[in-house]
């Protein structure tokens, strides 16, 4: 007899169950099979796709940037030699503790193949580009210490070769200087850099867009041991090293002008003193040769007024050197000429102002070259009073005085005009000798520079070329010149200024062989705290040869001390010019002297 299902829990029970477990198994193997499936999708995703650029961050974060720093631009004198120059060196480093544990590593050839090298081969490769001996390499690069230096200050192109070898744990720090081979001579035009390698004075100031390159890179990947991975590419970026500049002065003479100086300031316990050296024909200055100059090298030695060159920044009263530029406006409008008779008082008053001379005289027959040649002040007032205050005021602006120079040199000063209608009753006449107006030393030489150049007006130029990198040199261009006076006219007031030194006051200017000519100049020196004066501004301004005139050299001493017509600054001027004549190779004079009459007979 059958029995009933329900009563046989053991039969037909036990078959369902297996059928059911055969299904979940199934279900179960699509599961896995499908997880699987996700899983290698995400995986292709994120290592083939890679849609949330993960790889891409992985290799970001390897990414080492290291700067390739230019070098700074050179400044040369006019024959190229160096005033300032950067010297850009590196030091080689290693991981000692990163290059033993690679006893053998890869790296990229030439060709971009891989190839595995021992640690013994690539420490025997790092010894021979830096000429050093292996044992000396091995040992620094032994040890568990993370940092070492192998050896210091090579040059860039040796550190490139050690960084191509790609070592591990090799590494190299950048190290530049500046340096100035001339010391302080030219100190005062040169300028000098501050710690982040800027400009912070003179040309180096001035100039510092030309002379700062352009820093380079060099990227590559680093592992989280710190060593370089070296089969993972290499790029560089070059630097390009900043621009030369080219000055016009000649460091010779600079020396020179600067000893001078010095021998000035010595001689008559002065405050300081300044030598100008100029070329007429084409305003390039040769010299701005300032006592106490800054070493560029070390300028925290010097005082901060002594980092400058006051050459272009001290406004001064002129004195009688500006009696030059009344004597040219005169006979330029036609009111008085060299031989004109004069009769000179003891004093002279006008509008109630009365002017004396630097020494007594009588009632004296003058002609107006002797007016000049003897620096009287009545009679120049007497011959001034002819030009409106107006005409006054346009010459000594038309020749550079109340202008800021176009010299690139960090505070050139414009010297202090006032206009005519701020003038007072006496300053209207003293403008005619140099005082109530105030000018530098440079303005002064760049009068002079227009008289021997046949009246026309330069711009002072102190920079003659930029040279790129490759060596391409680009000049810069003087620019077109201002007409002040007639040649005609210049020349008369060159003959006037080779008279004072033939027949006035300023005979013992003379270089052997040579005619010069030239204007003494004394000013009083206003008071530092500007009440009244404390002293006077001693100069003297000339120019040879006077038949065909190529150079001018001012020579200014401020403060002198002692009795001032003592001060004479005309040996100096015969030494500075006859070094200057010499070294240009200026031919001697072929015709006589100036020498025009300085009184009259009635």
């Amino acid at each position: 007899m059958v029995r009933s299902s329900q009563n046989n829990p053991g039969g037909p029970i036990v078959g369902l169950s297996a059928k059911s477990a055969r299904r979940r198994m199934r279900v179960g193997i699509s599961i896995l099979i499908a997880l699987l499936l996700i899983v290698s999708v995400k995986l292709v995703l994120i290592q083939g796709l890679d849609l949330n650029g993960n790889a891409e961050q992985a290799v970001l974060q390897r990414t080492v940037t290291q700067p390739l720093p230019s070098v700074r631009g050179k400044i040369i004198d006019a024959n190229g030699k160096v005033l300032a120059e950067s010297v850009l060196r590196y030091n080689i480093t290693i991981s000692p503790k990163n290059n033993s544990k690679a006893t053998t590593f890869k790296r990229l050839d030439p060709n971009g193949n891989i190839e595995e090298l021992t640690r013994t081969q690539g420490l025997t490769e790092l010894a021979g580009v830096l000429g050093l001996d292996l044992s000396a390499v091995t040992k620094t690069a032994s040890g568990d210490t993370n940092f070492a230096y192998v050896t210091k200050n090579v040059p860039p192109d040796t550190e490139d070769k050690v960084m191509k070898l790609r070592l591990p744990g090799v590494y190299s720090e950048a190290t530049s200087e500046r340096v100035y081979p001339q010391g302080s001579v030219g100190g005062n035009i040169v300028g000098f850099v501050g710690t982040d390698g800027k400009g912070l004075a003179g040309i180096e100031q001035s100039m510092n867009a030309k002379l700062t390159g352009k820093d380079g890179k060099r990227t590559y990947q680093r592992g989280a041991n710190g060593i370089i991975i070296p089969t993972a590419p290499v790029s560089v970026t070059a630097p390009v090293n900043g621009e030369d500049v080219k000055l016009t002065v000649n460091s010779d003479i600079q020396f020179f002008a600067q000893r001078a100086a010095e021998q000035q300031k010595q001689q008559y316990s002065a405050e300081w003193a300044n030598v100008v050296v100029a070329e007429v024909k084409t305003g390039k200055i040769i010299a701005l040769g300032d006592t106490s100059t800054v070493d560029p090298g070390n300028p925290g030695a010097s005082k901060a007024e002594d980092r400058g060159a006051r050459s272009v920044t001290a406004a001064i009263e002129p004195g009688s050197t500006e009696k030059t530029v009344t004597a040219a406006a005169l006979i330029q409008e036609g009111l008085i000429e060299p031989d004109t008779h004069l009769v000179i008082p003891p004093t002279y008053t006008v509008n109630g102002q009365t002017f004396t001379d630097a020494f007594p005289h009588g009632t004296e027959n003058r002609t107006f070259a002797g007016v000049i040649g003897d620096s009287l002040n009545t009679g120049t007032v007497m011959a001034g009073e002819k030009l409106t205050p107006q005409q006054r005021y346009d010459y000594l602006h038309n020749f550079g005085i109340g202008q800021q120079p176009n010299i690139p040199l960090p505070g050139v000063s414009a010297g202090i005009l006032a206009q005519p209608s701020k003038w007072d009753g006496r300053q209207e006449y003293t403008v005619l000798f140099g005082q109530g107006v105030a000018q530098t030393p440079l303005q002064t030489a760049m009068i002079y520079q227009t008289i021997a150049n046949n009246g026309v007006r330069l711009d002072p130029q102190i920079v003659d070329a930029y040279i790129a990198p490759d060596g391409t040199e680009e000049k810069v261009p003087q620019r077109p010149g201002t007409t002040v006076v007639s040649p005609q006219t210049a020349q008369k007031v060159r003959d006037i200024l080779e008279s004072v030194t033939t027949v006035a006051d300023a005979k013992n200017v003379s270089i052997p062989g040579y005619r010069v000519g030239g204007k003494t100049g004394t000013a009083e020196s206003p008071a530092d705290n500007g009440h009244g004066f404390d002293g006077y501004t001693s100069s003297f301004a000339g120019m040879a040869p006077m038949d065909d005139p190529q150079y001018v050299v001012l020579i200014t001493v401020q403060r002198p001390q002692g009795l001032i017509y003592g001060v004479s600054q005309g040996p100096t001027f015969n030494e500075v010019m006859g070094q200057v004549l010499q070294t240009y190779n200026v031919p001697p004079s072929t015709t006589p002297s100036v020498k025009l009459p300085q009184y009259f007979d009635q």
